[in-house]
C-alpha cells in the first residue's frame, strides 16, 4: 500500500508514518517545507492544492494529520480514500457531507474520536440508550499548535452536537466518572464529536467527557470554561503531569464499561490512524465512514502500545 501522509513532521504525521513503513507500506511524507524523502504540499494555496491532487492519484490512501482542517483538502484528495485525522465536530460533519463520488473519507481516526467510536459500539447500546465518554489526557505531554488552538477554542464556545435540546458550554459542566483501575474523577463535558459521529446514527445519546491526569489542570480547564477570555494562557501553561490517557464508554443504563489506556497521546493517535488507513484500504470501503466501521474492537490493540479494559455492571 502507498499512503501520502499530510503533516508528516509533526508528532501524529511522524508516528502514523513510522507505523506505515513498520507494516512494510510505503510512505510519502508532506508539509509545508519539503521533507528529505517526501513533497512539498502547503495545502493553504492553491499550487499546493494542485500538487495534493496529482500525488493522490499516485497512492493508495491520504492521511491527514496537517491539523488544517480544510474541506479543500478532500475535494483536491478526490476519490481517493482519505483518512481524517480532527477532533472537530463542525469540521468533520462538512467532510461527512461532502464525500466526492466513489471516495471514502474515515472521519477522526485516533483516539477521540477514533477508537472511541470502536469502543461505544462494542457495548451494543440499543436506540434510546445513554453512553458516558470519558476521555483522560495526560497535562505532561507536549502537544502541537493544532491540538492547543483546539482546546483554546471550545472555551466558552457551545457543543456543535449534543443530545441535549439545550445549548451545552464546554468545560461548565462536571460529572464523576470512574477511570480504569482507579477512583473515579472530576470530568468536563467537552465537544469530542462521538454523538455525531455514532450516537445520531445509531439513536444513542452520546456525551463526552474531558478530564486532565492532573486535577490541576483540570480545574485550569474549568476556569477557562467559565472565564473564556483567560484561554489563550493555556498555550503557555506548564506542562505538569503524566503522559498516560484513557478512553471509557461507559453505558448509562447497564453500568458497564469498555476502556482503552495507553501512553503518549500523539504516538497514539498517529498508530490508530495508520491502522485506520489500512483497514479503510483492504476493507474498500467508501463514503462516509468512523473507525467503528473500519474495525472491531479486538483488532485495536493491533496498533500497539494499548490495553482494554472490560467492566461488568456490579451487581
Amino acid at each position: 500500500m502507498r499512503a501520502l501522509v499530510l503533516g508528516a513532521r509533526g508528532a501524529v504525521g511522524a508516528a502514523a508514518s513510522a507505523a506505515l513503513r513498520g507494516q512494510g507500506h510505503e510512505v510519502i511524507g508532506a508539509g509545508r517545507r519539503a521533507l528529505d524523502d517526501g513533497v512539498r504540499i502547503d495545502a493553504r494555496t492553491s499550487a499546493g492544492l494542485t500538487r495534493l491532487a496529482e500525488e493522490a492519484r499516485r497512492v493508495d490512501v491520504v492521511l491527514d494529520a496537517s491539523g488544517l482542517e480544510l474541506a479543500s483538502v478532500q475535494a483536491a484528495v478526490g476519490s481517493t480514500p482519505l483518512v481524517d485525522v480532527s477532533a472537530t465536530a463542525a469540521h468533520l460533519e462538512r467532510l461527512a457531507e461532502g464525500v466526492p463520488a466513489g471516495g471514502a473519507t474515515l472521519l477522526g481516526a485516533g483516539i477521540a474520536p477514533g477508537l472511541s467510536t470502536v469502543l461505544i459500539r462494542a457495548l451494543n447500546p440499543a436506540p434510546g440508550d445513554e453512553i458516558d465518554l470519558a476521555v483522560v489526557l495526560g497535562a505532561g505531554e507536549a502537544h502541537g499548535a493544532a491540538a492547543l488552538d483546539w482546546t483554546v477554542r471550545l472555551a466558552g464556545a457551545t457543543l456543535h452536537a449534543a443530545p441535549e435540546t439545550n445549548p451545552v458550554v464546554n468545560f461548565r459542566t462536571r460529572r464523576q466518572l470512574p477511570l480504569p483501575g482507579a477512583k473515579p474523577r472530576t470530568h468536563l463535558r467537552a465537544d469530542f464529536p462521538d454523538d455525531l459521529l455514532i450516537g445520531r446514527p445509531s439513536g444513542v445519546d452520546v456525551r463526552s467527557w474531558l478530564a486532565m491526569d492532573s486535577r490541576s489542570a483540570t480545574a485550569a480547564l474549568g476556569l477557562v470554561g467559565v472565564l473564556p477570555a483567560l484561554a489563550p494562557l493555556l498555550r503557555s501553561a506548564p506542562h505538569f503531569g503524566g503522559l498516560a490517557w484513557s478512553v471509557s464508554a461507559i453505558h448509562r443504563g447497564s453500568g458497564r464499561v469498555l476502556a482503552a489506556t495507553g501512553t503518549g497521546q500523539s504516538d497514539a493517535t498517529g498508530r490508530l490512524a495508520a491502522l485506520a488507513a489500512e483497514r479503510l484500504v483492504t476493507l474498500g470501503l467508501r463514503g462516509p465512514v468512523t473507525m467503528a466501521d473500519a474495525m472491531r474492537t479486538n483488532e485495536l490493540e493491533l496498533a500497539g502500545g494499548l490495553r482494554l479494559h472490560w467492566q461488568e455492571a456490579s451487581r
